[in-house]
């Protein structure tokens, strides 16, 4: 190891009891390219990844924005936009739900977060292959710059939707944009794919190997098994997704059959046949429901971390709410069906997966009761990061009592393919990611800046957010159960929907308010990263390694000295203890039970 003595030696004790070669040694860099760049310190890539996501979420967010406006002022010729045709609106719809699902709820939980502090909470020097790490960023990147170059090809972006349906997505004659656009849009999910893939591997190495001593996995916290469990999720998923892609480009390039069954376009036979539009939809939603288990469960271990933090009590039901991570990973990847109950499939099948939908919800109703125990009886502190996190659980909440009624083949008839759709899913997985996102910002900033946000501002943002969430998702649920449908670029001529234009405006002008009050929080990041008050290494009195080494954290993390953990990660107001809270580095507290 250069530029140490001994250095290497405390770092390889971290190689868990195991006696593994430290393999993931590595200098503190010098220069500013190997450094902030090209760098292999998991702390920078977590912020790299973490910037990458926050000029996605303002991407995504503009589209959005184009939508609303579209939708109740369908003639109105924009500034430099000029007026949105049919098929531009479902470019916006298709780039916002692709950048949105990848490069934000995937990219920020996981590869920002996690990267930055599940070797910290484990007392690991770094993740187990530094390399890969940057690699997997850098990939990462480069699929966010092709998707972004979809909008600027000859014909524009696809128009296909964020799922990329066959034969509309496999035929490239099938409409404006399903040219260059559309390959560049595969192209840049299967780079993703990799990238992901890469990241997975990196994660479950390190939480398997890499847990310093008296780390046992029982004593993780809740955010390191979320990770754990997010990245197992993503090394299955994302591989199903990323064979899908090069089946879908030889689909559209080399004349196979895999989606495209006998079919004409514009009268014209495409040359193909045998193939099976089905076939695209098992493969991408064997993929996509566990995406929005991977959007969602860093969320929920930061929700469970900060309700037990700011509650000044331990989480209530460690092990049932590991279990319940761990079923939730498993049964996430027997619903995919329940977005194809319209497809034709028999009941019999259907109904399987309706029971196995229905049965996610066990998992997922134990953690919230365990997030409410937790919080009953607490002395509950309502610093921004807890504001955000009981936000979470209530857009969890709010979000999820819609599930089941999709899960139900005979309703789900009725509403799929409304706005009740979309409503559903931004509630439960949308907003409620883009909050634990939210609460983690404000929670680890300290740490990571070594700066306090501002609390004022921050209490501004979390209460326009909010409300402003729910003014538009909850009207949403109605409008879908009056009929309005997903998808359609236009309907203030449709008669039976004229009654919901009125609602359709209120969407849209909170929609412009809750985008406005997102300003808030920029201007907080920024301003506090370089002017917010000095934070000390604990501001929150938290239990957490991360809390336990310098603000912030030096480049091996602990300073050349590996943690010996004694203690759980939530003991707080233990009897005998001298402070109301016990860190996971303090000598055992032996309490006369």
């Amino acid at each position: 190891m250069a530029g140490g003595t001994g250095g290497g030696e405390t770092i390889t004790m971290a190689t868990h009891e195991s006696g593994l070669p430290a393999v993931h040694e590595h200098a503190a860099p010098q220069g500013f390219i190997r450094k902030w760049v090209f760098s292999l310190d998991h702390k920078v890539i977590g912020l790299q990844y973490y910037f990458l996501a926050l000029a996605a979420v303002f991407v995504g967010m503009f589209l959005s924005l184009l939508m609303r406006i579209h939708l109740i002022w369908p003639a109105a010729t924009l500034p430099l936009l000029g007026d949105i045709k049919p098929e531009t609106y479902l470019t916006l719809v298709t780039m916002h739900g692709t950048i949105m699902v990848f490069f934000v709820l995937t990219t920020a939980p996981q590869g920002g977060f996690g990267n930055y502090f599940l070797p910290i909470q484990i007392g690991a020097p770094d993740m187990a292959f530094p390399v890969l790490n940057m690699l997997s960023f850098w990939t990462t990147f480069l699929g966010f710059i092709v998707m972004i170059a979809a909008f600027f090809v000859a014909g524009g972006a696809p128009l296909h939707g964020w799922t990329g349906y066959a034969p509309l997505s496999a035929v490239q004659s099938a409409g404006p944009g399903e040219g260059l656009g559309a390959d560049l849009w595969i192209i840049s999910i299967a780079i993703f794919c990799l990238g992901a893939l890469m990241g997975a591997l990196n994660f479950i190495t390190t939480t398997l190997d890499m847990r310093a001593k008296g780390m046992t996995l029982m004593r993780m916290p809740l955010t390191c098994w979320a990770w754990f469990v997010t990245a197992i999720l993503g090394l299955l998923a994302f591989g199903v997704l990323l064979s899908a892609g090069i089946l879908l480009l030889m689909d559209r390039n080399l004349g196979t059959s895999f989606f495209v069954p006998l079919i004409t376009v514009n009268g014209q036979l495409t040359g193909h046949k045998g193939g099976s539009p089905l076939l695209w939809q098992h493969l991408f939603w064997f993929f996509g429901h566990p995406e929005v288990y991977i959007a969602i469960l860093p969320a929920m271990g930061m929700c469970s971390q900060l309700l037990s933090v700011f509650s000044r009590k331990p989480i209530f039901g460690y092990k049932a709410m590991v279990y319940a991570i761990l079923g939730i990973g498993f049964l996430g990847f027997m619903v995919w069906g329940h977005h194809m109950f319209m497809s034709g499939m028999s009941p019999y099948t259907a109904f399987a997966f309706s029971i196995m939908t229905m049965g996610i919800g066990v998992p997922s109703a134990i953690k919230t009761f365990n997030w409410l125990g937790t919080l009953w009886g607490g002395r509950i502190r309502f610093a921004s990061p807890m504001l955000f996190a009981i936000g979470f659980v209530s857009l969890f909440v709010s979000g999820g009592i819609s599930g089941p009624f999709l899960a139900q083949p005979v309703l789900d008839i009725q509403l799929h393919d409304t706005a009740f759709v979309p409503a559903h899913f931004h509630l439960i997985m949308g907003v409620a990611s883009i909050f634990g996102i939210f609460a983690a910002t404000y929670y680890w900033f300290p740490k990571m800046f070594g700066r306090m946000m501002n609390e004022s501002l921050a209490r501004w943002h979390f209460f326009i957010s909010l409300i402003g969430t729910y003014a538009v998702f909850m009207p949403m649920h109605y409008a879908g159960m009056a009929g309005q449908p997903r998808r359609y670029s236009q309907f203030t001529e449709v008669h039976y929907l004229a009654g919901l234009i009125p609602l359709n405006k209120f969407i849209t002008f909170a929609a412009f308010v809750t985008i406005a009050g997102q300003l808030f929080f920029v201007v907080n990041l920024f301003w506090s990263m370089f002017k917010g008050p000095k934070a000390s290494d604990n501001p929150w009195e938290a239990t957490t390694l991360e809390w336990t080494t310098a603000t912030p954290p030096p480049h091996d993390n602990f300073g050349g000295k590996t943690p010996v953990v004694h203690n759980g990660p939530y003991e707080y107001n233990v009897p005998g203890a001298p402070r109301d809270y016990v860190m996971q580095n303090d000598p055992e507290i032996k309490t006369a039970h």
